[in-house]
This record gives C-alpha cells, structure tokens and sequence, in this order.
C-alpha cells in the first residue's frame, strides 16, 4: 500500500455522473492534488443504479485491482455494502468515503407518493460501510440523522441501537466546491435601476415549489410592478403546469424559458440577472442560489433548509423571508429600487469561499486524513 506521504491514489465510483453530481467530481479532479480514476454511469432510472449500480462496478473494476487504491470515493447512490461484498481483492479492504449529495430518507415525497424504504435502508447500510460520510450542508447531515431515527423506529422489533450515533461520529460536512470564476467576471458594475430582472435558476420540480413563486410574481405583476423574468434551470419530460401558466402571464417579460445545455449561456444569464429568489421546501446545499449570488444577484431565500447556513447571521434580516407575505414585500421594494445592494456585494464576495480555488485543499486534506487513519494502527 502506499505509505500516503504524496498524493493519494482515489478510485471514485458514480453511478449517477450527471449534472451537479458530475460538475462536483470532474472539478474535484482538476483542482485536486491527488491522482484520480474515474468509474462513472449516466445519470439516469435512479433506481435501478441504487439497486444494481455495485454489481456492474465491482466488475468494471477488477482489471484495476492490482493498481492498488488507497481509497475510493463513492457518489450515494452507490450501495457500498454491497460494493465491498463484491468488489474484488484488494478493492473490497480499500476504505469508502461517501458523498451525500442527497438521501432518501429525508428527500421530501411528491403528494400521494409514498416512500420506499428499501433505498433508505440502501442509505443507512452505506453508511455503516463506509469508512467516511461527508454531507453537503449541516442541515442535511442534521435531517438525515433525524430520518434515521424516524426510519429505525418503524422496526417491530431487534431494532439495532446507536445507529445515528455511529454515523455522526464517522460524519464530517464538506460544503460543495464550485467554479465561480466565470460567474465573478461577469458582475455586473453598473446601478441596478428598474425593470430588474428575476431569476429562477432551480430545477423544474416540485420540491424547488415554482408555485409559490409564480404566485408572488402574479401578484406582483398585477400591482403594476416593472420586472423582466429568466427561466432556467434542468427541464425534464414533465414539469408542473405552474410553468405554461408563466409563460402565458408574464409573456412580455420573459427574456429566457428554458433550459440552457451549454455552461456559458447559462452564466451570461445568471450574470445579466439582478434578483434571484428560491421558494424551495427542500434544498441540502443549494447550489443554484450560491452561484447567482457569485455574480452578484441579490438573494431572497426561506428562512429553512440549509438557507440559514449558508448567509451569515448578520445578514438574515436582509436576505431571508419568513413567509410569502414577507417574500412579496422584500421584493416589491427591491423591483421599486431599493434594496441594500451593498451589502449584496459583501454577500458576493463571502460565498468565494465555496470556488474550488478554496475548497481544493480542505478536500485534498480531509481524503488525506481519511486514508491516513484507516493505515494507523488500533
């Protein structure tokens, strides 16, 4: 094995290599010190890569086996124990350290859905397999463990104890890293005078609740308000009818509908927009929000989720909202112009943080720790 003085050696395994999940990994890799190979499958029939993704990677990696891993970097829709039962020598000894990216335990279920247990169980047994869990946010860690909980409360009986304990304790929260640079140089300088324009930058689905926020923009937009409207985010075969009834509405002020494949359209976009709001009722890290203030934009975000954690306390009472009351009244006076741009500008500048120029070294030194460890004797 290595003696980890210089760089690691990391296996990372993702079945669902696609969108955020793939952004994250391929910008681990490049910022990364240590030396990466990639086992990846197309994010697609999530499903299916929980329940048979381990089979099909435990094969793929058997001519690798030789090359002598010191970990393997596993995305969460990977069933680790089932990876490490079928993973061939040595790989099946190398320490796991899994990303949660998202569970499904806490993940919120559309209305008259009704959870599956079997991958939540897939959730908790990866845990306990794996030498490392690191969260996104501590909001996701903090709910997952709850779900948890909840979860082993519904045993009838042999319930097995201490279970969140020992996930917590081999628990660590890695907030995402992100390229933020292109977005940075596309701040705008100028003053923000009206129309502005609005942002929707989420995901088309339920759980990014795109009614609430149309409903505030109907609202607003019968008051007589001025604003201009870009509509991006992922698109999928179906997307709630809120979104048809937008594009009617508010036609003449839609300047985007739409999905936008290609990273520099969607950064021009984010870019030229001066407002970004989020009516979320699920969100572990919010990616989507972190980027749009990069460039600039000026947040309105629910007081919940992982909102809380990512803008600082001082700036709460400016950008959090209790309630769609609050919600409209925030951005009514920023569409009228008055708004503490300045202190948006701080808010740009604070999330740097989270560009992979920053967090390159805190990932590089954790899989560091992690591996070094797991090779420490006791």
């Amino acid at each position: 094995m290595s003696l980890l003085a210089g760089p690691l050696r990391i296996l990372a395994i993702e079945p669902y290599f696609g969108g955020s999940h793939a952004d994250f990994l391929e910008g681990l890799r490049a910022a990364s010190r240590h030396r990466w190979t990639l086992l990846t499958l197309p994010a697609r029939k999530w499903k299916w890569r929980m329940r048979g993704s381990a089979i099909h990677f435990a094969r793929e990696a058997a001519p690798l086996a030789p090359e002598r891993f010191d970990l393997v970097f596993a995305g969460d829709f990977l069933s680790v124990a089932d990876w490490k039962a079928l993973a061939p020598p040595p790989l099946d000894r190398v320490p796991v350290v899994t990303f949660f990216h998202e569970n499904q335990l806490s993940y919120p279920l559309e209305p008259g859905q009704t959870r599956d247990y079997q991958y939540a169980f897939t959730n908790l047994t990866t845990c306990l397999a794996s030498h490392a869990v690191w969260f996104n946010s501590e909001y996701h860690r903090a709910s997952f463990l709850d779900a948890v909980r909840e979860l082993l409360r519904k045993m009838p009986d042999y319930v097995p104890q201490g279970i969140p304990e020992a996930i917590r304790a081999k628990s660590r929260v890695m907030h995402l890293g992100i390229n933020l640079k292109p977005l940075v140089a596309g701040r705008r300088g100028r003053p923000r005078r009206p129309p502005l324009t609005i942002l929707w930058s989420h995901r088309w689905e339920y759980d990014k609740n795109p009614e609430a926020f149309f409903e505030v923009l109907f609202f607003l937009a019968d008051e007589g308000l001025e604003f201009r409207l870009a509509i991006l985010g992922e698109t999928f075969r179906k997307w709630p009818p809120v979104f048809e009834e937008a594009r009617r509405r508010l036609a003449d002020r839609i300047v985007h509908f739409g999905y936008l494949p290609h990273r520099e359209g969607y950064e021009q976009h984010v870019s030229g927009a001066d407002i970004v709001v989020s009516t979320a009722i699920h969100e572990f890290f919010g990616l989507a929000m972190v980027e749009a203030m990069a460039a600039g934009c000026f947040p309105l975000l629910p007081n919940r989720l992982c909102y809380p954690q990512i803008v600082p306390p001082q700036w709460h009472d400016t950008f959090l909202y209790n309630d769609d009351r609050e919600l409209r009244v925030k951005l009514a006076a920023l569409l009228k112009g008055k708004g503490p741009w300045g202190t948006a500008a701080k808010l740009a500048d604070y999330v740097q943080r989270y560009d992979w120029s920053n967090q390159a070294r805190v990932y590089d030194d954790a899989l560091q720790s992690a591996a070094r460890r797991e090779r420490e004797p006791g």
